[in-house]
């Protein structure tokens, strides 16, 4: 079977609803995302409230303190939110590389892989049934014999050595303090928790999620996605083997979608039961703003040219690892937009073309649904 670029960015609109919006819950929504990363609170909010019909302020919020989502670390060792009935199988993929066994890590961040046990069975043992601020899980786990010099690791804003244990499921967020981050056991605050599942059994249900919203895609893309290719290629290579005739590989053709993605073509999967209406669905002439850190750019990753031109990349893709929102027109980048004190500040990519400025009017109104905040729409081309 052979589809065009822009049937496969339409579907993925569809799949994501940004093309229709819908009437789906937040946790509905992250469940279709495969995930929301959150590193930044306010743009995994906007991201889930853009994609909706009517919008209501605070739902991320109330959904995480009724423990319908849960906050932790997850796809490429970033925040994200994950719906809590399928926390579990995301972390089982990522624990499964073990990327603290390796010697470069161990080299980096000044940690064993003796001390990660014996600190993921202390945080076990300290977090069961207890939600403690950084500071006080600090104290915690300084007190433990032999995890006395770890102070300063557990201390880094970077919270790697924690990385570990969310992926084990021994950590996750729990409800802030004020501006004080917490941590609690899933064990002890997800529902119905039964553990973190085998890999090989969480697989298949992890992969679906992500072909459903971002397919087709190859095994590499995903990987990329869930912890920037550190799953052993056999491991990965018999996860989607596990699927069988549950997947099937689709052809994109190399060029379509015109623009300055471009692009070579090439074979990727897309689960078998989207196949025909994947075939049947049209290009699409939407113009969608959407947040910082977005699925829809996450999802195939920044360095996929079919989506952002090369040369845009790092409009996108920013220092310090930040993610710009974007102005999304025919599936495709077509520049970048930020909010002024009283303005929404667009930036569009000359060499895209012409963008409708009545798609760009009614996305500024529907930000202000969004944010309760009406801005002025100010265009520019670069």
């Amino acid at each position: 079977m052979k589809v065009t670029l822009a049937q496969v960015l339409a579907w993925r609109l569809r799949q994501q609803s940004l093309a229709p919006r819908t009437t789906a819950s937040v946790e509905r929504l992250v469940g279709q995302l495969a995930g929301v990363q959150a590193q930044v609170a306010s743009a995994a909010e906007l991201a889930l409230a853009i994609r909706q019909k009517t919008p209501r302020r605070g739902a991320v919020q109330e959904a995480l303190a009724a423990r319908s989502l849960v906050r932790t670390w997850a796809m490429r060792g970033t925040l994200h939110l994950l719906p809590a009935d399928g926390a579990a199988a995301y972390l089982a993929l990522l624990g499964a590389a073990r990327t603290w066994d390796k010697p470069s890590w161990q080299r980096a961040f000044g940690v064993s892989p003796q001390q990660v046990s014996t600190l993921g069975e202390a945080v076990d043992e300290i977090l069961d049934g207890q939600v403690l601020t950084r500071q006080e899980l600090i104290d915690a786990v300084l007190a433990r014999p032999g995890l006395e010099g770890l102070g300063e690791q557990l201390a880094s804003g970077w919270s790697t050595v924690l990385k570990p244990l969310a992926w084990t499921g021994r950590l996750c967020q729990g409800p802030p303090q004020g501006q004080h981050v917490t941590f609690t056991s899933p064990r002890s605050w997800v529902p119905g928790w039964r553990g973190v599942p085998d890999p090989d059994e969480a697989a298949p249900a992890v992969i679906s999620a992500y072909l459903t919203a971002h397919g087709p895609a190859t095994p590499a893309t995903f990987d990329a996605w869930l912890l920037r290719g550190a799953t052993r290629k056999a491991v990965l290579r018999g996860w989607f083997e596990s699927l069988g005739d549950r997947l099937t590989p689709v052809e994109i053709e190399a060029g379509s979608g015109g623009g300055s993605t471009g692009g070579g073509g090439g074979s990727a999967y897309v689960r078998s039961e989207d196949v025909a209406a994947l075939a049947r669905i049209k290009p699409s002439q939407e113009v969608r703003l959407l947040a910082g850190f977005d699925q829809y750019v996450l999802g195939p990753g920044t360095a996929d040219t079919r989506l952002i031109a090369a040369v845009r990349r790092t409009a996108v893709s920013r220092s310090g690892g930040w993610i710009s929102p974007v102005v999304v027109h025919e599936g495709r980048v077509a520049g970048v937009w930020e909010f002024g004190e009283e303005t929404v500040d667009v930036t569009l990519f000359a060499e895209h073309g012409a963008v409708p400025a009545a798609g760009l009017e009614a996305e500024a109104a529907h930000l202000a649904r969004c944010t309760g905040r009406e801005r002025r729409l100010v265009v520019r081309v670069r």
